[in-house]
């Protein structure tokens, strides 16, 4: 089983991340046939081939899907997150949210070569907060400006908490 430290740093910073979040992270060889390079879901985590892990970004986005979905449905999922467009829209916007808290570059999350060449419009969309905020916001994850204020808290891109409840 590969060792923490043979991972790329910026893959390395989000396993640690995730762990911290109470998501897991098994390492195992995986063929390729993977939805993304090197990376999968399982109930609970991600599943992921040292070797061949192309985007360290993309762990983010795929823990996104785990964490806008509900306790159980989390527990049980299988190795895609499913095609709904808002669970999508959930986990890009907390994937942004997530690239933020960890100071890394939303280009790490939102590569060129992955969203269909509108990478850089959703870096726009989710650092602005006018697409997946309500979303997040009526999951319990984040607040959006108005009602930040209103509680006296910070406003998305900080998370009020990282997985979804209920």
């Amino acid at each position: 089983m590969p060792e923490l430290q043979t991972l790329d740093p910026v893959a390395e910073t989000i396993i640690t991340f995730l762990h911290k979040i109470g998501l897991t992270v098994r390492y195992t060889a995986l063929d390729d046939t993977t939805f993304l390079p090197g990376l999968h879901l399982e109930p609970g985590g991600l599943v992921v081939d040292p070797e061949k892990l192309k985007y360290p970004g993309d762990l983010l986005h795929e823990a996104g899907h785990l964490a806008v979905m509900t306790p159980e449905r989390r527990s049980s999922t299988g190795q895609k997150a499913g095609d709904d467009l808002g669970d999508e829209i959930g986990a890009q916007c907390w994937s942004y949210a997530a690239a933020m808290h960890l100071r890394l570059p939303p280009q790490v999350v939102f590569h060129l070569d992955g969203y269909k060449g509108a990478a850089d419009a959703l870096i726009g969309n989710y650092s602005s907060g006018t697409i997946g905020v309500p979303l997040l916001q009526w999951m319990g994850l984040t607040l959006d400006t108005q009602r930040a204020a209103a509680e006296g808290k910070a406003p998305y891109p900080v998370m009020q908490r990282w997985l979804r409840q209920e």
